[in-house]
C-alpha cells in the first residue's frame, strides 16, 4: 500500500481568529475521554491519498464522515473524485500535469471550504460549506481536547519522521528517540477523539492513535473546524459562542 503526504508549510494569517482569544465560556469540564471514531468502519477510504499528495483535502472528507456518522447516525462518504476536484480547485492540481501534484496549504483549503465549499455529490456539483475555522495553539492540549469535544474534529498539520513510516504507519504513533528523525514531509489529518494518552486520528482511511508526546514533537498547526450540521445535531458550539458569532469572527476571511 502507498502512503502519500502533501501538507505544505503552514501559513501565518493575522486575520485568523484564535481559539483562546475567542473563548468566552467559563472553563468547561471536559470528558476524560471522547471517541467519535467508535462505530466507524475499519476502512474509510483513502480519498486518493495513496496516489496523490491531497491529504489536506482528504482530511476534510474524513471530517464529513465523522460529522455525519456521529451527528446524524448515517455516514456520508463522498466519491474519491470529489476530493480530487477539491485538490484541483483549492491547491492548483491539474490531473493532466503530474508536476502540479505539490500538496496544499491547510489554511488555503479551509478558506476554500468556507467560502466556496467542498465539492459533494456524484459529480461534485453540489457544495458543503464549513461555517468557520479557528486556530488553536498546537501546544495547548486542553484547547485541542475542547475543540474535538465541541466541534467533532480538530484539523491538524504535522511533520512526518522517517521512523514512523519505516514499516508502514503503526497503530500508535509515538516518539522514538532511537529512530530516524529525518522529516519525510508534512501531513494533514483530523483528530476525532482523545484520552489521557493521546488523540484518535484518521489518516489514509484508517483510525490511528497519536500520543500527546508525538503531537508535541511534530505538530505545528491545528484548527477547530466548525460545521453547521454538526452544531445543529449536537447542540454545542466551540468557545461558548453562537454559530452566528463564530461566523462573524470569520468576516475578514470571507470572500
Amino acid at each position: 500500500m502507498q502512503y502519500r503526504f502533501g501538507r505544505k508549510p503552514r501559513a501565518h494569517d493575522h486575520r485568523l481568529p484564535r481559539y483562546r482569544a475567542l473563548a468566552t465560556e467559563t472553563l468547561i469540564t471536559l470528558p476524560v475521554a471522547v471517541d467519535y471514531t467508535a462505530g466507524l468502519p475499519a476502512s474509510l477510504g483513502m480519498y486518493e491519498n495513496d496516489r496523490l499528495g491531497d491529504c489536506t483535502c482528504a482530511a476534510l472528507y474524513h471530517a464529513l464522515q465523522v460529522w455525519s456518522q456521529v451527528g446524524q447516525g448515517s455516514m456520508d462518504t463522498e466519491p474519491d473524485a470529489d476530493a480530487v476536484l477539491l485538490y484541483e480547485q483549492a491547491c492548483g492540481y491539474n490531473p493532466a500535469d503530474p508536476s502540479t501534484d505539490q500538496g496544499g496549504v491547510e489554511q488555503d483549503v479551509l478558506a476554500f471550504a468556507m467560502n466556496t465549499g467542498l465539492p459533494v455529490g456524484p459529480t461534485g456539483a453540489d457544495r458543503h460549506k464549513i461555517a468557520a475555522y479557528v486556530e488553536i495553539d498546537p501546544s495547548n492540549v486542553p484547547d485541542l481536547k475542547a475543540a474535538i469535544y465541541e466541534a467533532g474534529v480538530a484539523y491538524i498539520g504535522f511533520n512526518v519522521p522517517t521512523y514512523l513510516m519505516a514499516s508502514g504507519p503503526p497503530t500508535v504513533w509515538d516518539v522514538n528517540p532511537s529512530g530516524d528523525q529525518t522529516i519525510e514531509g508534512g501531513h494533514a489529518v483530523i483528530l476525532c477523539g482523545y484520552d489521557a494518552q493521546g488523540a484518535k486520528l484518521i489518516s489514509w482511511g484508517r483510525v490511528y492513535t497519536a500520543t500527546w508526546a508525538f503531537l508535541a514533537a511534530f505538530m505545528d498547526e491545528a484548527y477547530a473546524v466548525i460545521d453547521s450540521d454538526w452544531i445543529a445535531a449536537m447542540g454545542a458550539t466551540p468557545c461558548g459562542l453562537t454559530l452566528a458569532q463564530l461566523e462573524a469572527a470569520m468576516a475578514a476571511l470571507r470572500t
